[in-house]
């Protein structure tokens, strides 16, 4: 029971040390995936601050003039409608808003972001016109509006409008997924939106990228070119990413306490093994035995300890990993060189917790030994 708790010590920093680094890359590889489907290409150009420091505005014309930059592919906009507050129904306190933005929105939207329906259809040409919206995924959960959410009706800026479709979460523009959109001739018409767009997102060729993203503060307002931000989502995403390592890092650190206290513990347990056998110890002296043979018997005891609980640690890891992973629709990734350092921090663990204890083993006389009761 004392070498399996000595094993298990060492079993629970591999496997703390394997599952960081294996989450952390599982991670790692589903933003991979994300951006190979999404692209890196998506540029926004939101208004940022006057000189005054009040919140400055795009020009009406910061789209048309937008599509015409060498590069562009597409471009499509939102624009946020002040004073749109939007209710489940009447009956909802004038308080409870749940952070929900009503934003006018282009046809061309989903193509351009890479936003994807989990039910219902986009707007379009006619219903663009009429009172109908499409809601964010987070809008739609705190709205209370489930799998039947099509044909509910909801209060927009005092008027109601009919749900049409749900959005799938957006990762490259996490600001949709608690919108509620609905087309810009209705947002016109029936909330008096004045047609600034307050979001630019643009596609460009990949290697004209850097080229436009400097172009675009001047496009999208000549007059003020200061006031216009423009960002790349993707990068906000691969931050992201950054952060998660470092805090992978700091968990490594902790397994690797972890895998210390278990190689203190196999040096216990092989320190007590020398002195309860040491008449086993004196007999093989006494048998012929060198001093050699016996210092190689506690040590490969000891490297055989280390090594069952980095076996087992290591399998441990694997499949912790490989849990969340699947549980996070991750594609689940182990890096070798994470198994084989395991192993091998394992067994050097081993070596030097053992070394001690073989030594003494070794010295022992085996008159002195024989005679131990």
């Amino acid at each position: 029971m004392r070498a399996f708790l000595s094993a298990l010590g060492i079993a629970i920093g591999i496997a703390a040390m394997v599952a960081v680094v294996g989450i952390s890359s599982s991670s790692g590889a589903e933003l991979d995936r994300t951006l190979s489907a999404l692209g890196t290409n998506l540029l926004t150009v939101q208004p940022g601050d006057t000189i005054l420091g009040e919140e400055a505005e795009l020009p009406l014309e910061a789209e048309a003039m937008i599509e015409r930059v060498d590069g562009v592919e597409r471009v499509s906009a939102v624009g946020r409608v002040d004073g749109a507050k939007v209710y489940r129904s009447e009956k909802i306190p004038e308080a409870q808003t749940n952070g929900l933005v009503a934003y006018a929105a282009r046809e061309s939207l989903p193509g351009t972001v890479g936003a994807t329906l989990a039910d219902g259809v986009w707007l379009n040409a006619a219903t663009g016109a009429h009172p109908a919206v499409v809601l964010g995924a987070d809008a739609a959960g705190r709205l209370g509006i489930g799998a039947a959410g099509p044909g509910t009706q909801i209060l927009v800026g005092g008027v109601r409008f009919t749900v049409i479709g749900i959005l799938d979460p957006v990762p490259l523009a996490a600001e949709l997924d608690s919108a509620v959109l609905l087309g810009w001739p209705a947002a016109t018409r029936w909330l008096g939106y004045d047609q600034h767009a307050t979001t630019v997102w643009t596609r460009s060729v990949e290697s004209r990228l850097a080229a436009v993203r400097e172009l675009l503060p001047a496009t999208a307002n000549p007059a003020a070119p200061h006031e216009v931000e423009v960002a790349r989502p993707s990068d906000a995403l691969a931050a992201k990413q950054a952060t998660s390592q470092a805090f992978a890092g700091l968990l490594l650190g902790v397994g690797a306490v972890a895998l210390l206290v278990g190689g203190v513990g196999v040096a216990n347990t092989m320190v007590i093994s020398v002195l309860e056998r040491r008449p086993e110890i004196g007999l093989r002296r006494a048998l012929g035995a060198t001093r050699g043979q016996i210092r190689l018997q506690f040590l490969a005891e000891s490297l055989l300890l280390s090594a069952l609980g980095g076996a087992g640690g290591v399998l441990l890891g694997v499949a912790v990993t490989a849990g969340y992973a699947t549980y996070q629709l991750w594609p689940w990734v182990i890096p070798p060189w994470a198994v084989g350092g395991g192993l091998a921090a394992t067994l050097i663990i081993g070596g030097v917790a053992g070394l001690y204890p073989a030594v003494r083993a070794a010295r022992l006389a085996p008159t002195a030994a024989l005679s131990t009761p």
